[in-house]
């Protein structure tokens, strides 16, 4: 019966398959390039756990270019010039991996963006597949200005804490765009491990990496409210 049922209804199937797989994630996609994402995955899983949710929207052009500099510095100095991956970054993860390695520091800001935004955390092959997958939509369909911008207030930095705004007054007391050059290079600092790391009591490994971090930076090039200069 069961067979019978399936052989009778493959055509609605494939075509509910296409819409769960094609559909939502490119309706979603399309309508968050303009209005920003309500939560994510890993808010509502963290909020569950009792860490709570502190979060606050701020266009690209109110988060200080101290803060944007520093995380592309820290996380993806090929941001600008890249369509989604660092090829040569998944390369050596992948050498890595096959060594017996973790796979580690291959991800792009374009990738994490759609790991954040659309799906749960883990490292499991087929995750990483899918946010591969969601990456190019995102570099189809949105700028990269808009990339930067939902990252820096989706990401997480804290037990609780999402986005640049929350970060900026829970740990220093003042806006996002108020943040200082070292200020910047502290908060991009945590981003590996934000629940092991405070910005505003820096270990001397976090030291060291935001030191690193904001030499970095300087080489970075923005446009005069967004991401990518020239």
């Amino acid at each position: 019966m069961a067979r019978s049922w399936l052989r009778r209804n493959r055509r609605r199937i494939v075509v509910f398959a296409l819409t769960v797989v094609v559909g939502v994630p490119l309706a979603l996609t399309l309508l968050y390039r303009f209005v920003p994402p309500p939560a994510t995955p890993l808010m509502l899983i963290r909020a569950a756990q009792g860490q709570g949710l502190d979060k606050d929207w701020q266009p690209l052009k109110r988060i200080s270019p101290h803060l944007r500099r520093a995380v592309i510095a820290a996380e993806d100095a090929k941001f600008c010039g890249h369509w989604g991956f660092d090829w040569a970054a998944i390369d050596n993860a992948i050498d890595r991996y096959e060594a017996g390695g973790k796979v580690l520091g291959a991800s792009t800001i374009s990738m994490q963006t759609a790991k954040n935004v659309f799906l749960w955390p883990g490292r499991t092959f087929l995750r990483k597949g899918i946010e591969a997958y969601l990456t190019l939509y995102l570099e189809a369909l949105w700028p990269k200005d808009r990339i930067l911008e939902v990252y820096l207030n989706i990401v997480e930095l804290g037990p609780g804490l999402y986005g640049a705004e929350a970060a900026a007054r829970r740990y220093f007391g003042k806006s996002a765009s108020a943040l200082s050059q070292r200020e910047a290079a502290l908060l991009a600092a945590v981003l590996p491990a934000p629940l092991d790391r405070n910005p505003a009591r820096p270990t001397a490994y976090v030291a060291r990496r935001a030191a690193l971090i904001d030499a970095r930076a300087d080489q970075v090039r923005l446009s005069r409210d967004g991401a990518c200069g020239n």
